[in-house]
């Protein structure tokens, strides 16, 4: 069959109406141009396969904004003559068969009797569907990749979150009455990484809690003297609340910079 595409409408200047025509015998005529080109692949497979590509990629560049579908084929090998030859093949594939807008998307070659060529048969898609699955398609490869860097940018340490409750907010306000801020700026709270080779990190906070206690308090009242009193890890629990997260992930490239 490599010899034997053929034109199957007659004249490759007539392009027949889109109505009930076979994409099939559409693809095999858009490669009778081109069969010369092709004179060094070996496996018929191939071929069609580079053919369904640049029907395509034509299909693509009606759709894509002006100036994006050059920026794509400018990353291609210059001078290569595979790339020579999909330009060339999506030129006429946008100057013969604009109108037949769907996409090729699987290819099937049956073998007939012997002495006869294969039969060919296609499956195409709609441009919606066609885009609505190379959409889904990349947004599942954006996905795995994201996995990826989680895994790559994995930092070995456990988050303890502090969230000051109630009684914090009151022996504050006690100390700055007209801090009218205070209730706003409270809600960024702290973040402490630990080792995350600690199992029990509950157990490990009950002999740590007071250091995490100073501070907090430090950061918003620095006169010791006013602060609570016979603290304990039952007074922990209440003038804070305690999240803790064991994933931790550093998705910048900069190195993190940690003041001494």
């Amino acid at each position: 069959m490599k010899n034997k595409i053929i034109n199957l409408f007659g004249n490759n200047n007539v392009i027949p109406p889109n109505n009930g025509v076979k994409y099939s015998e559409l693809l095999e005529q858009y490669m009778s141009a081109f069969i010369n080109d092709f004179e060094d692949y070996e496996y018929i497979e191939d071929i069609f396969e580079f053919a369904m590509n640049a029907w395509n990629l034509a299909n693509i560049n009606v759709l894509m904004p002006n100036g994006k579908f050059k920026e794509t084929m400018a990353s291609l090998p210059p001078g290569d003559f595979e790339t020579a030859l999909l330009k060339k093949m999506i030129a006429h594939k946008e100057a013969k068969y604009k109108v037949f807008t769907n996409f090729i998307i699987d290819f099937e070659l049956k073998e007939a009797q012997a002495g006869v060529d294969p039969i060919l048969s296609v499956v195409t898609q709609e441009e919606e569907a066609y885009l609505a699955n190379m959409l889904n398609e990349m947004e599942e490869e954006d996905y795995l990749h994201s996995q990826d860097d989680f895994e790559e940018n994995y930092i070995n340490r456990t988050a303890i979150i502090l969230k000051p409750q109630q009684p914090f907010l009151d022996w504050y306000s006690n100390l700055y009455p007209d801090d009218d801020d205070f209730e706003e700026d409270i809600k960024e709270t702290n973040i402490y990484l630990i080792d995350d080779t600690i199992d029990d990190v509950e157990k490990w906070l009950k002999k740590k809690f007071d250091k995490f206690f100073m501070m907090e308090l430090d950061e918003w009242h620095t006169n010791k003297k006013e602060w609570p009193q016979k603290r304990n890890y039952k007074m922990f629990n209440l003038w804070f609340q305690v999240e803790i997260s064991r994933m931790i992930y550093d998705l910048e490239k900069q190195p993190v910079l940690k003041l001494e």
